[in-house]
This record gives C-alpha cells, sequence and structure tokens, in this order.
C-alpha cells in the first residue's frame, strides 16, 4: 500500500476529500507547539478549509514537536510531506475523511533548535499557538504563580542556556525580534484552561522577566495573548482507524485523526500582526470569550470527569457505553444542572438546556469510541482547573456541592490504582506515585486525599464539602459504585449491575 505523499495524493480513494488548493505555493504564517490530534481536528482543519476557499494561502503552519514523545511525529511527517487523514465520525455511522494539507512543516526542537527559534523569530511568523496540555503552562495548582522552581524551567532560566521548554523557545525568539525590530507575534492558547490566553500572558511575561527583565518589560507590553475556546472531541488514534483510513483512501496513513462532527471554536478578536478569516471557517471571533470557555470548561469538560470515574469503576472502558448506563447519565444531568449552571453567566446564542442535552448525545456517539482512561489521566491537572472552581463558587454562594464532592471522591477511589474486582488500574498523572501513596490511605484516614493542599488548597478544611465527599468515599469503599450512584441520583434499588457489590476494603493496596 502506498504511503500518503504529495506524490500519491492524487491516487486516493473518491470517498476522500483531498484539499483543493497547490500546496507548493503556501507559506508559513502560524508556528504551532504541540501538534496532536486535537490541533489537527481544528485548527489546522480551519485553515485547510480556508485554503480550500482560496482564502489564507499564507497563513500555513509549521508544527513544532519540544518532547521525546515528539520523535515519532517528525518521522511520520517527514515521510507524508505533513499531509494526513481526518475522518468526522457521526452518531448514524457515517464517515467524512478528508485529506488535510494545512501544514507543511514540521521541526523537531531537541534535534532542531535554532530552526525552531530563527522559525518565530521570522518575520512572517505572526501567530505561535499552543496546545501542550493543561499541565504545560507551569503554574501552582492553588495559588497560580509561576512555578520558577520546575527543573526544565530552571535550567532554562539559566545565562546562555540553549531552551528546552517552551517558554525558553517563544522567550528567545522573542528577544531576536525585538532585537531586529520586528514587532511580536501574538501568542494564542487552545488548552482547556479558564482564561487560556490570561495565563499564558501572565508565565510567559513571568519566564521572560525572571530570564531578562527588560525582555520581560517588552513581552508584557508587546505581546498579544487572546484567550480562545476550543470544544471537538477528539480521541486518541487506535490501530483500527489507521486501518480505516487506509481502506478508504487507499493510501498509508501512519497517524490518522478522528473526531466527532461537533465543533465549536471562539476566540478573542486580538491580534496586531492580523490573522487567518478564522470566522469563514465557522469560528466565533468575539470580544469576551469567558462566558463560552466557561460553559464549555464546567459543563463538558467536568462531566468528563464526572463520568470517567464512576464509569471506570462501574466496569466500563469506552465513553459510549457509560453513557448507556441511566445512572451515569442521570448523575452527569443533575451535576450539570444543580451545581454547573449556577456558576455560569449567559452565553450569547446558547440555549444551555439545549447545550446539555447535546452533550449527552456525544458523549453517546458510539463510533468515535472515545476511552474512558483517556478522560482519566492527568487528572491533577484537570480537577483543580475544571471542577475546583465550581465547589468554591457553590460553597461561596450556599450552593448544592454533594455532586460535585462525589467527583472527586470518585477520583480520590480511582487513584488507589485498584478496581472493586481487585485488578490494577494504571493511573496515569505526572503526579502518580504521590497521589496513589495518599489514596492508599483512606481507609484509616477518608479525608487524607482532599487534604493535599497543593491540589485542593484549603477545601478540605470546608465542612459542607467534607461531609460530601466522605459520605460518597465511604460508599465506594463498602458498596462500590453502582450503588453509590443510586443514593446520589435518588434512583430506586435494581438488580445489581454486573460489578456492583465488590468492594475491595481490607485487600493489601
Amino acid at each position: 500500500m502506498p504511503q500518503l505523499t504529495n506524490a500519491t495524493i492524487d491516487r486516493a480513494g473518491a470517498a476522500v476529500r483531498r484539499p483543493l488548493y497547490d500546496r507548493s505555493g503556501l507559506s508559513v504564517g502560524i508556528v504551532h507547539i504541540g501538534v496532536g490530534g486535537f490541533h489537527r481536528a481544528h485548527m489546522a482543519m480551519c485553515l485547510d478549509s480556508l485554503m480550500s476557499q482560496g482564502l489564507a494561502q499564507d497563513w500555513a503552519i509549521c508544527g513544532v514537536g519540544l518532547l521525546a514523545g515528539d520523535r515519532r511525529m517528525k518521522a511520520i511527517f517527514d515521510a507524508q510531506d505533513c499531509l494526513y487523514t481526518l475522518t468526522v465520525k457521526h452518531s448514524d455511522g457515517r464517515e467524512e475523511s478528508s485529506i488535510i494539507g494545512s501544514i507543511v512543516e514540521y521541526l523537531f526542537a531537541p534535534d532542531e533548535t535554532e530552526a525552531v527559534i530563527e522559525r518565530m523569530a521570522d518575520p512572517s511568523t505572526r501567530i505561535v499557538s499552543l496546545t501542550i496540555t493543561e499541565g504545560g503552562y507551569n503554574f501552582d495548582r492553588v495559588t497560580g504563580q509561576f512555578d520558577a522552581t520546575n527543573p526544565a524551567v530552571a535550567a532554562d532560566l539559566a545565562e546562555g542556556a540553549s531552551p528546552t521548554t517552551v517558554f525558553g523557545y517563544v522567550t528567545e525568539a522573542l528577544r531576536r525580534r525585538r532585537d531586529r525590530g520586528i514587532p511580536a507575534f501574538t501568542v494564542l492558547s487552545c488548552d482547556n484552561i479558564q482564561g487560556n490566553g490570561h495565563v499564558a500572558s501572565r508565565m510567559f511575561t513571568a519566564f521572560a522577566e525572571l530570564k531578562d527583565p527588560p525582555l520581560g518589560a517588552w513581552v508584557r507590553e508587546n505581546v498579544a495573548f487572546p484567550n480562545s475556546m476550543v470544544d471537538r472531541i477528539t480521541p486518541v488514534t487506535s490501530e483500527a482507524d489507521v486501518v480505516a483510513a487506509e481502506q478508504r483512501s487507499g493510501l498509508r496513513d501512519e497517524w490518522p485523526v478522528v473526531c466527532e462532527p461537533f465543533f465549536q471554536w471562539v476566540i478573542e478578536d486580538d491580534f496586531p500582526l492580523g490573522r487567518p478569516p478564522f470566522e469563514a471557517a465557522d469560528a466565533q471571533l468575539v470580544a469576551d470569550v469567558e462566558p463560552y470557555e466557561l460553559m464549555k470548561l464546567r459543563l463538558l469538560n467536568a462531566s468528563h470527569q464526572g463520568l470517567c470515574y464512576f464509569g471506570y469503576l462501574s466496569g466500563y472502558r469506552l465513553v459510549h457505553d457509560a453513557l448507556a448506563d441511566p445512572l451515569i447519565e442521570s448523575f452527569l444531568l443533575a451535576y450539570m444542572d444543580r451545581e454547573a449552571t449556577p456558576t455560569l453567566r449567559p452565553v450569547p446564542g446558547v440555549d444551555l438546556d439545549r447545550y446539555k442535552r447535546t452533550l449527552i448525545e456525544r458523549f453517546s456517539n458510539p463510533h468515535v469510541r472515545d476511552t474512558i482512561a483517556r478522560l482519566c489521566a492527568e487528572s491533577s491537572d484537570r480537577i483543580p482547573k475544571w471542577l475546583v472552581p465550581v465547589i468554591r463558587e457553590q460553597l461561596e454562594t450556599g450552593g448544592e456541592v454533594t455532586l460535585s464532592a462525589a467527583i472527586v471522591a470518585s477520583w480520590a477511589r480511582y487513584a488507589e490504582a485498584v478496581d472493586e474486582q481487585g485488578q490494577p488500574i494504571e493511573v496515569v498523572d505526572s503526579l502518580r506515585d504521590d497521589l496513589v501513596a495518599i489514596a492508599q490511605t483512606q481507609y484509616e484516614h477518608p479525608l487524607a486525599f482532599i487534604q493535599n493542599r497543593a491540589l485542593f488548597g484549603d477545601l478540605g478544611d470546608d465542612r459542607r464539602f467534607t461531609d460530601a465527599y466522605a459520605a460518597t468515599l465511604a460508599g465506594l469503599h463498602t458498596v462500590g459504585a453502582q450503588a453509590t450512584l443510586r443514593v446520589l441520583v435518588g434512583a430506586p434499588l435494581a438488580a445489581s449491575h454486573p460489578n456492583e457489590g465488590h468492594s475491595n476494603e481490607g485487600e493489601e493496596q
């Protein structure tokens, strides 16, 4: 089977849409750091759509990988001329596949340090965009302050250091632009953090000020950091997805992307050096992103956390299977209605009740085959950013916190690293060792997990929260996830779920 490349693209099957533009005429205008599936299912797709309309020909993407694991992406993109297949999976089983051509270069920073810096320093680069994950912004989970003690960051701050972090690369590129009289590029965060532009501004400015105070002042005055919100479920690519893409196109694509049909990208319109006409690719350009991002983070993202731990402990491994459980669906809807929605502002043009129903439909799409393990990963970067703000606001206003506390308790139970059948759970988290060690003391010390002030601050001192949390954790330990969910949603007792009633209490942890 021939590999997908510029030379073979015309041999793609009729069922696959190909770029409707001459890629040789494109020029780079955006450097994107962190080229995962999420980026390729939204920004790269949008630019491909614009280019097919004869627009944005000078806004092609140069992708950058900073991490050792990005070496594989470098090899694949070099072999495939940066082309890849994007397949949209509808709930009725329909699939729409396109070959995306908007990425024209990929640099692996550990091997191409100078090339990465010079690409960002080049006057043609007007936007540097980011999908570096929630944990990539290097701020304290409680105080929100930049963590200059991070070893990699500290190394980059040393005089004469060759950069290895995103902060080091971006700051050095900005220094060169300042020294050469080139205006600063815009830094566009696309990560799932409330006020992601504001967060990026604080973190990059803090690094620059520590590295070089006059440069830090220049960054503060000259670099725009617009906020944005992206909403599209994009699961990890499976081997089955690779095979399906090959069968559809007749070309071998080593790293295709699959996603759901829903797409929303809301962007604060603050780009001093200009931007592509994103609105022509269905993005929304607004003055204030916050209502949209709060809606997404506290309804979609926090609900993902609400389903993933209870779902895993109930024996499910795929998201749509968990949503077929009426207890889990009822729990999520109750959380959204009673605890998340009261913390939201009105969202222009959005019916929140309809949005919540749409979320359940999206989670239930059986063809996306999103995994619960993906949603459970890196919880220490997710719960404090997506759910804890809901809890704090509800506590301040006298609102309900029972279901939010239950989500935290389900995470704590999952972090014990053994399921209700006594089987090991692979906990994936940058703080795994600490979290598992704490969680495994919970039978003797039920509040140990939430007394971790590095994650929860003083939340563990609030009696209303701790009482609700402890009640759910006790239920998870004694009667299991399904029976605990019935209590939480007020459901009548029913026939036992296949995994219900198996407690690992007293087993070796």
